[in-house]
C-alpha cells in the first residue's frame, strides 16, 4: 500500500491519532464517523502497512531534569559508508542524543542533546558526543526556550 493509496479516512486517522494517540477506537470512529469494526480494520492496517511506527508517552523532559536542550553540529572525518554506518550505530547507544539527522549542506549530522543543565551538556559533549567515530569537530547552539516540539 503506497501513500496514494490512503484516503480521506485513512489521513483522519493518521492525524486524529498523532495528536492523541491514547484516544480509543469507539471515540476515533465518532470523530472520523464510522462504526468502530471499519475503523479498527483500518487501524489495524495502519499499523501492519507501517504508516503507524507505535504509540509512546510525551514526558516532561524538565520534570525529569532533562530540561536543557542542545543542538550540535557534527563535521566527520570520513564519510564514506562504513564510516556513516560506524557513527549511526554509535549514536543509536548514546541515550543523551534524542535525534539525530544527517544534513546536506555545510556540515554531516544535526543532534538534539537533552541533558540536566549546561555542565552535564559539556560533560556529554567531551565525553560521548566527541568520541563518536570519526567525529572531526562540533558546534553548539543552546535552546533557550522550546516554542514548539514534536506532540505539543
Amino acid at each position: 500500500m503506497s501513500r496514494h493509496d490512503l484516503d480521506d479516512f485513512d489521513r483522519a486517522i493518521l492525524r486524529i491519532l498523532h495528536a492523541d494517540g491514547r484516544i480509543s477506537v469507539t471515540a476515533l470512529a465518532s470523530r472520523i464517523s464510522l462504526s468502530k469494526s471499519p475503523t479498527q480494520a483500518r487501524l489495524k492496517r495502519l499499523e501492519r502497512d507501517g504508516y503507524i511506527l507505535g504509540y509512546r508517552a510525551l514526558v516532561d523532559h524538565r520534570r525529569l531534569g532533562q530540561g536543557h536542550v542542545a543542538f550540535v553540529e557534527v563535521r566527520l572525518s570520513d564519510t564514506r559508508e562504513a564510516a556513516l554506518l560506524a557513527f549511526n550505530a554509535a549514536v543509536q547507544a548514546c541515550p543523551e542524543i534524542e535525534e539525530c539527522h544527517m544534513i546536506a549542506g555545510a556540515f554531516d549530522y544535526l543532534l538534539k542533546v537533552r541533558s540536566e543543565d549546561i555542565h552535564s551538556y559539556r560533560q556529554v559533549l567531551a565525553e560521548r558526543i566527541s568520541s563518536l567515530p570519526h567525529v572531526a569537530s562540533t558546534s553548539t547552539h543552546v535552546a533557550m526556550e522550546s516554542v514548539k516540539e514534536q506532540g505539543h
